[in-house]
């Protein structure tokens, strides 16, 4: 198929970056993620791998150079290493520059190897703490070591590493400090995420809400950090720490948001794509997925959602809104 002209939104920016959550279940209940008692999608709501696929292709074949598979835990999805691989394909055929992951580490033990050899070279882990007994705490469900000896097995594969660390108020605020030094110790980048207001949790946002900026000017405290021109293809602004090496990542929605840059649209596994995260306009594509033998239907779909992509978020946590939107993070993906 011929390469289309590029999708460029409303604002003149060219969305060459798709996330697409392969399944909204995970095998962790993180507390300023879901609640400890979620109730999934159907599994006969989702799409099937094969159709997820056809809708990368069609985005591929529209410009996009870029996926990230997130979830949910997206290695939990039964045969997705089936998806990998096809779009690993794709990148070989030089049609895509990136294929990546976005995983909380659980699985990585089993899949690592696996990854590397169907093209993946980067994946993201979210790991918020060092520490088990608050590991156990933040996440409910998940092992400390389990991650860990996954995170090997993701280096010995020959995978970069990056550690997401959602800053949380009264719960890993301090140990950032010491999360930066093993991260660099270890030779893996690290972001620092500001926690968002999607979906219902048990506890209250304003109670785990740290800006960044506040972390920021905690590390400036005791080391220099350098603004650098790094840049991943996502929304972090990055910092090289002179002590260390290492870099670190901001991604500040709620303080000061990333969108007049954005490349990014995110589609859910039941075929929902969102232009923005902090939005709910959402377009259908699986009805013109199912509708059509060809993708034509689906292409125009895509473009007509492109039309509609919003200039920015407006993300708000405060005491009369404990959430902006129902949807949960694991629905659209990290």
């Amino acid at each position: 198929m011929a390469i289309q002209p590029d999708l460029i939104d409303p604002f003149g920016r060219r969305v060459t970056y798709l996330r697409i959550s392969v399944t909204d279940r995970c095998d962790f209940r993180c507390t300023y993620c879901m609640s400890e008692n979620m109730t999934f999608l159907p599994r006969r709501d989702l799409l099937t791998l094969e159709e997820l696929e056809r809708i990368c292709v069609t985005f591929i074949n529209k410009g996009v150079r870029n996926l990230r598979l997130t979830g949910g835990e997206p290695l939990v999805r039964r045969n997705v290493m089936h998806l990998i691989s096809n779009l690993g394909q794709q990148i070989e055929n030089g049609n895509l520059d990136e294929l990546t992951i976005t995983t909380n580490g659980s699985q990585l033990h089993r899949f690592s190897s696996q990854l590397f050899e169907y093209g993946v070279r980067r994946v993201n882990v979210s790991l918020d703490t060092l520490d088990r007994d608050q590991f156990a705490k933040i996440t409910r469900w998940g092992r400390l070591d389990q991650v860990l000896n996954g995170l090997e097995c993701a280096r010995k594969a020959g995978l970069k590493i990056k550690i997401n660390t959602v800053a949380v108020k009264n719960q890993n605020e301090y140990e950032i400090e010491s999360m930066m030094k093993w991260a660099h110790g270890e030779g893996f980048d690290l972001t620092l995420i500001e926690t968002m207001p999607l979906g219902e949790i048990d506890g209250d946002r304003n109670e785990q809400y740290l800006p960044i900026s506040t972390v920021r000017a905690r590390l400036e405290e005791k080391y220099t950090l350098e603004d650098i021109a790094y840049n991943t293809g996502g929304p972090a602004r990055y910092v090289e720490v002179k002590e260390t090496g290492g870099r670190i990542g901001f991604i500040t929605p709620m303080t000061h948001n990333f969108c007049e840059s954005c490349n990014r649209v995110r589609l859910t596994c039941t075929g929902k794509l969102y232009m923005c995260l902090g939005k709910d306009d959402e377009a259908d594509l699986r009805e013109p997925l199912r509708n059509s033998e060809g993708d034509e239907l689906l292409s125009q779909a895509i473009e007509e959602a492109i039309s509609r992509k919003p200039k920015g978020h407006d993300f708000l946590i405060d005491r009369d809104s404990k959430h902006s939107l129902s949807r949960h993070m694991s629905v659209t993906g990290g």
